[in-house]
């Protein structure tokens, strides 16, 4: 697979804080996530938040950044996003994008 210069791929954790439990937040997350080609995973918090890694080109990547910031689920209430750990990789870690239970 050839990646246009400028289209590396990157890994990032990410973390969303908000109303965002028990409001399908990881089901549309996955749909989000599956629809741009990413890969990755997300799982819902003890903390009340919702948590993961995405996978993928750097821009897919950061318009999955921005809906994770600014969409989510049509019933979810996004507070804030916090995005760390991000890296270039050589390969993705994953096949597709998993909910975590």
């Amino acid at each position: 697979m050839n990646m246009a210069e400028g289209d590396s791929l990157i890994s990032v954790d990410y973390e969303i804080f908000g109303k965002v439990q028990g409001v399908f937040f990881h089901k549309y997350t996955q749909a989000e996530g599956k629809k741009l080609g990413l890969v990755g995973w997300v799982q819902n918090t003890d903390r009340g938040t919702v948590q993961g890694q995405l996978q993928g080109p750097i821009s897919k990547v950061h318009h999955m950044q921005e809906w994770l910031e600014t969409r989510g689920s049509p019933k979810s209430h996004i507070d804030r996003a916090n995005f760390r750990n991000e890296k270039i990789i050589v390969k993705l870690d994953y096949s597709d994008f998993q909910i975590v239970k």
